[in-house]
């Protein structure tokens, strides 16, 4: 345990269109946006329980072809829910590419519009 007892508040992501990244994380994973002070440059955030997602809306220093196709072997974030299957169902609805997790768990990997990664990962 850490002596400053750290927790996590928010993860930031770079997106190239906050509209377009705004349908992924809103209208197919159900994330719920939240208030955002006028930073200078587009975004929005994501309230999840007590943590925030922030959709940054700026230049991306990083490539965004050429990652793995599996996002476990890149950088990502990690969400959990309850049940994994109707996080699976949405993105398969919505033609959303995902991969099961290679340790035989139950999580998948998908790529937002931006190609960033996420995990997902049913609670244990």
């Amino acid at each position: 345990m850490s002596k400053f007892n750290f927790t996590m508040h928010h993860a930031s992501l770079v997106v190239a269109d906050t509209t377009a990244s705004l349908k992924f994380y809103c209208d197919i994973l159900d994330m719920p946006q939240t208030a955002r002070p006028d930073l200078g440059f587009p975004g929005a955030w994501l309230q999840l329980g007590a943590q925030q997602i922030h959709l940054l809306e700026l230049k991306n220093p990083d490539p965004t072809t050429g990652r793995p196709e599996h996002g476990g072997r890149d950088r990502h974030i990690a969400l959990s829910v309850p049940d994994l299957e109707p996080v699976r169902e949405a993105l398969e609805q919505n033609g959303i590419a995902y991969t099961l997790s290679k340790s035989g768990r139950k999580a998948l990997f998908c790529r937002d519009p931006d190609g960033n990664a996420l995990e997902i990962l049913q609670q244990l």
